[in-house]
């Protein structure tokens, strides 16, 4: 399998499987002498990390990271900071009902079809637990690009959504309750349905909003390395990600060009932002900020028809530990892939100015 890194001066490339004995990665470009608060980092994966709180999945993963390389005395070295993070928790007797039944909405039938096998102990390769190691990289990215604030929220759970626009919500609130959406009524509201949810042993999706504020003009690069189509790449890549709204997005083709529009101030800022920080590809020093939408989890605990490998009907019910909305555990990883894009920039255009 190739194509297990992600980044381009920055790069990020991972290993492990979701009942493996660890999972972990090696982050090659990182600049050396950059004071690490390994806490920090530790702290964005316990934000990720299941079993923390009765909306999510109960398995019960410390999820502690362990640096094996580039890191030295606090500070990183410029060599390749080697990590890795032990898999404590596997339950595997909990996938034996599938050895050789697809799930449906899962990556079995598509792996099994290209490579000629499949690990049924929870996907394996394809399990969202390999995003544990990009919540480490991204940590770190975010120390390294530490003028940027980078902030992710909940926007929106099946049908219900948090109408206040990021400019009127306190970041500060997001970490305050379980489903990390900074507004507390909408909150309460989305807890219960998950929970609802929950008992009826189904799953339901919803929207991540991003904000990255502070972030410096010039950073992109056209034709094909927009700013945009970058962060867009970085969050497609996660699991169960169906779509990616940037700036004014889809709302954006209903409007006028007389009122889509950014004019500007004599600073070089604009009046509105309907662009979401970004033109032609290069960040215009304006907030970024877009939207990432995630469908139901695939893992149901209800029966479902479905296939085995010899093409025979059956029928599958999910066993186990599983979220009923992942979009509160994907928060992290969000932030995490938006510092990783932005951080690759900054060191290409720090490269070029040198």
């Amino acid at each position: 399998m190739a194509f297990n890194s992600f980044g381009n001066l920055l790069k990020l490339t991972t290993f492990g499987e979701s009942h493996g004995i660890a999972i972990g990665g090696i982050i090659d470009g990182f600049p050396a002498g950059v004071t690490i608060d390994l806490g920090a980092v530790q702290k964005e994966l316990d934000r990720r990390k299941p079993g923390q709180s009765k909306i999510v999945t109960q398995r019960k993963e410390p999820d502690t990271v362990e640096f094996l390389s580039g890191i030295f005395d606090g500070k990183t070295t410029g060599t390749s900071i080697g990590f890795m993070i032990k898999n404590t928790n596997q339950k595997s007797k909990d996938y034996s009902h599938n050895t050789n039944t697809y799930r449906p909405s899962h990556a079995d039938y598509t792996y099994d079809q290209k490579y000629g096998l499949r690990d049924y102990r929870g996907g394996g390769r394809s399990s969202a637990r390999e995003t544990a190691n990009w919540v480490v990289a991204g940590a770190l990215a975010k120390q390294l690009i530490a003028h940027i604030n980078i902030n992710a929220f909940t926007s929106s759970v099946e049908d219900i959504f948090m109408e206040k626009p990021y400019q009127d919500i306190d970041f500060s609130n997001t970490e305050s309750n379980d489903v990390r959406c900074p507004d507390p009524e909408t909150a309460e509201r989305m807890i219960a349905k998950i929970k609802e949810i929950r008992k009826a042993g189904d799953t339901i999706g919803g929207t991540i909003t991003c904000v990255a504020q502070n972030v410096p003009v010039g950073l992109g690069e056209p034709i094909f390395h927009k700013l945009h189509a970058e962060l867009g790449k970085a969050m497609l890549s996660i699991n169960a990600v169906k779509g990616f709204e940037f700036g004014s997005g889809f709302c954006g083709a209903k409007m006028k060009g007389s009122e889509h529009n950014d004019l500007f101030n004599k600073d070089g800022s604009t009046q509105t932002n309907l662009s979401g920080g970004v033109q032609g590809g290069i960040s215009n020093g304006m907030d970024i900020y877009f939207r990432v939408a995630f469908k139901p989890v695939a893992t149901i605990m209800q029966d479902q028809s479905t296939i085995d490998s010899d093409g025979e009907e059956t029928t599958i019910s999910g066993k186990g530990r599983h979220d009923p909305c992942v979009v509160p555990r994907a928060v992290p990883i969000v932030e995490a892939l938006t510092a990783l894009v932005l951080a690759d920039f900054y060191l290409l255009n720090k490269t070029r100015k040198s």
